[in-house]
């Protein structure tokens, strides 16, 4: 631990070129602060991990990379995802580091952060959770729409910590438990806590992004909600199960009521109840396919074991 500790901060770029030069200056910085300090070994690094960006993002890890020996990257094959693109540069770095730091090129989390991350590691922590304090410089709608997010993730059983994205500090060992989980579905969020190993929170302000725009939009968000849902729990399966006998008991009363009706006389010959009870179980019944399909492709996509991400090129080994 300490100075002997080899630091790789891992960065997922996907058409990053506005932002990348001045948050790789200001990433160097830090990181040869921590090294003057004796916190970290002189060996570390920051390790660009490209998604298949579309613009210049690639060429620039390149040119920083010739320019100074603490810059590196690797470039996966096409886009994988934010999450595959993590986990591509966390696999990589624990080859040649004691500990990773994983954090956006968008430096919107605070890396000052940083410097505790690591003093909790060398207390003996082995997963740091970068966790924001509060959500103040968001909108009321994204503020509400993030709260609402982790309340229903953790309701239906996606273990994740409130508030943390995916900045986080990991040692090798860690990042090697983490290399077991096979599935092809990923969720880092979820999957990390069930690591299991001793762990805490660093707490942090968050923010505003300097440049460029946001990868995830309202619709990505919704997508990547329903993706750590279905990969980290089964629970929608039993609230569907759940929602059929609720269903049958609605049934149930209303057989009731047409009976008492139809005894008292007073039988309404009316269209409203009919069309309404046969929309909404219409509608369950296809929700509930829905999740049920969705489960299904996820274990079709499992049977197929492709590679999450392929590495085409790898700046470390040159």
């Amino acid at each position: 631990m300490g100075f002997n500790s080899i630091l790789y901060l891992v960065i997922p770029c996907y058409n990053e070129e506005e932002i990348l030069k001045d948050s790789a200056k200001i990433l160097k910085e830090k990181l040869n602060f921590l090294i003057k300090k004796n916190k970290i070994s002189k060996n570390s690094k920051i390790l660009f991990v490209n998604d298949g960006s579309s613009d210049e993002t690639w060429k620039i890890i390149n040119d920083l990379s010739n320019l100074d020996e603490i810059f590196t990257g690797i470039c996966l094959s096409k886009n994988a995802g934010h999450q595959n693109a993590l986990l591509a540069g966390l696999t990589t770095a624990r080859k040649y580091a004691d500990i990773t730091i994983s954090l956006d090129a968008d430096l919107q989390d605070d890396i000052n952060a940083i410097d505790e991350m690591v003093e909790k590691y060398d207390e003996g922590f082995e997963i740091v959770y970068g966790v924001r304090k509060n959500r103040e410089k968001d909108s009321f709608f994204k503020r509400k729409t993030a709260e609402m997010f982790y309340k229903v993730m953790n309701f239906l059983g996606a273990n994740t910590i409130y508030n943390h994205a995916d900045f986080r500090l990991m040692s090798k060992r860690a990042v090697s438990f983490l290399e077991k989980f096979e599935e092809s579905n990923i969720f880092l969020r979820g999957m990390i806590p069930n690591i299991g190993l001793k762990h805490c929170c660093v707490y942090y302000v968050r923010q505003k992004r300097k440049a460029g725009v946001s990868k995830y939009p309202l619709n990505k968000m919704i997508s990547f909600a329903i993706n750590g849902i279905t990969s980290s729990s089964t629970k929608l399966i039993h609230l569907i199960f759940i929602g059929g006998f609720f269903s049958l008991f609605l049934c149930f009363l209303m057989g009731i009521y047409c009976v008492v009706s139809l005894i008292t006389k007073k039988t309404v010959l009316g269209w409203a109840s009919l069309i309404t009870s046969i929309w909404a179980l219409g509608g369950m019944i296809l929700i509930s396919l829905g999740i049920i399909g969705e489960y299904v492709g996820k274990i079709y996509i499992e049977t197929k074991r492709r590679p999450k991400y392929i590495i085409s090129e790898n700046l470390i080994e040159k």
